[in-house]
């Protein structure tokens, strides 16, 4: 974990309730499947938010507008200086997985598997990416994706772009290895459709964000497990599904 004070440099809109933005400074060690939480003016509680990407002095953050504190994100100005815990929870094992990884995303769950496949297509690795959408409104980071150099497929629930349906109905034969992040009903449902070993980054409330309050505890085949520390990644063979 590491405290520092980042300068917003961008704040804009990807899709009508979807921002991008990036802020500059010291911002640590960051690895694929980490998060950051950002002091707001005003809250109490931090907003625990997944690192998209950190390069140089430059950290990426994608958040979805849901609550009093992410709407508030939104008004930051360029030039707003914000304390950060960043460098938090445990990230993806990028020394897991073979020759064809397979990363699945759903809304939101989107942002850190483009860190983690900058970094696979950086080990020479063929990246395959799936992302899920309700509609063709909320899709993003489509373009991101392909420009790494990875084979993408879209998912829709309506049909309005890409494969009807979900995640689970484009799944590619080839992988021999996943990597996963989004809603709870996504991870379950992959969880049973997917006969290869792999990961999955789960999304809870935090208090804290570095293991002190115990208010994101789950339970996995070891016991309980705090997601903000022990997790957010979790390797699939420690689920209880």
């Amino acid at each position: 974990m590491k405290q520092t004070i980042l300068t917003v440099t961008e704040n804009a809109p990807l899709t009508s309730s979807v921002y991008r933005m990036r802020l500059r400074g010291d911002i640590g060690a960051n690895r694929p499947g980490q998060f950051a939480e950002v002091s707001l003016p005003g809250l109490f509680l931090r907003r625990p938010i997944s690192v998209c990407c950190a390069e140089g002095d430059t950290l990426t953050l994608i958040y979805k507008v849901v609550g009093r504190g992410t709407e508030l994100m939104t008004r930051l100005p360029i030039g707003e200086k914000l304390d950060v815990l960043t460098c938090l929870g445990n990230g993806y094992d990028l020394e897991a997985s073979a020759e064809k990884p397979l990363l699945v995303g759903g809304g939101v769950g989107v942002p850190p598997l483009y860190y983690l496949a900058k970094e696979l297509i950086n080990k020479g690795k063929s990246v395959s990416v799936v992302l899920g959408f309700n509609t063709r409104d909320e899709i993003f980071y489509e373009n991101e994706f392909a420009s790494l150099g990875c084979r993408v497929t879209v998912t829709t629930a309506d049909g309005s772009c890409g494969i009807k349906g979900f995640v689970t109905d484009a799944l590619p034969e080839d992988a021999d290895y996943f990597y996963a992040c989004g809603p709870l009903p996504m991870l379950k449902a992959l969880y049973r459709a997917a006969d290869i070993p792999g990961e999955m980054s789960f999304e809870e409330r935090m208090g804290c964000g570095f293991g002190a309050c115990m208010g994101c505890s789950m339970m996995t085949r070891s016991g309980a497990k705090r997601v903000c520390k022990d997790g957010p990644v979790f390797k699939k063979e420690a689920l209880l599904w």
